[in-house]
């Protein structure tokens, strides 16, 4: 077993150690501190970036894979439309995202969370606009906050996380209205589906619910929804 390896798993060993009550009031007093640290240097960063659209999908998605092709060109396409992207700053569809942004000369976020693994600072960062989060909650505050629209395209439990949060708060007007699209019917089909014969169907949400978000399959379109949703409501991006 590697060296790095062994760290990782010391580290994820340590991070489920149980505590006591005292440590976690101790520990809890002092977050506090922390965490107004991290909301107070997000919110001065963010505001001065300007409107951008968040970009999110799969740290794990390789550079020869569709849906990372996919996402640059969604990037791309939006970033000569005015908007900056932000992805969660790591790799995958998060690198894809502030690759497209970079190269089409458009402004490029990167939200990063400190991880004892598998999430690094991907290089198409602009320099000035990469923040690293101790907590998850706080860098999610800075994705609804600052997110003129959301692309959501293929990921796990942290994509489908931000993807429902977004919904309940829109669901529940806690939140201004903005478009939410996901990218890729092969996918998302299958969870639509279960979402219509199950939740749908015993009650638990409504069928205007189904209004909130979109369903795509092409960069194209996915910007179109975008540019549509702004039209639509006759608003304006915060330009």
């Amino acid at each position: 077993m590697g060296t790095q390896q062994m760290n990782e798993e010391e580290m994820i060993r340590q991070a489920f150690i149980p505590k006591d009550w005292t440590e976690i009031m101790s520990t809890d007093s002092w977050a506090v501190f922390k965490i107004m640290a991290e909301l107070v240097e997000g919110f001065e960063k963010m505001a001065k970036i300007g409107p951008c659209v968040t970009i999110f999908g799969s740290a794990r998605v390789k550079p020869s894979h569709k849906y990372y092709r996919l996402a640059e060109k969604i990037a791309y396409l939006l970033t000569s439309k005015g908007f900056g992207i932000i992805t969660g700053g790591g790799p995958g569809i998060m690198e894809a995202g502030n690759k497209g942004a970079h190269y089409s000369s458009g402004k490029s976020v990167g939200l990063n969370i400190d991880l004892p693994f598998e999430q690094n600072p991907n290089p198409f960062i602009d320099s000035d606009k990469l923040m690293t989060f101790d907590y998850f909650f706080v860098r999610k505050v800075m994705f609804m906050k600052y997110s003129q629209g959301y692309i959501v395209m293929p990921g796990g439990f942290g994509t489908l996380d931000e993807f429902f949060e977004a919904i309940t708060l829109i669901q529940t007007h806690k939140m201004v209205k903005f478009p939410i699209v996901m990218v890729g019917k092969e996918h998302w089909e299958g969870l639509l589906t279960w979402l219509k014969e199950r939740m749908l169907s015993e009650g638990y949400i409504n069928e205007d619910d189904f209004a909130i978000f979109r369903l795509v399959d092409t960069a194209e379109d996915a910007v179109q929804e975008i540019e549509d949703f702004y039209q639509r409501y006759a608003l304006k991006p915060n330009f």
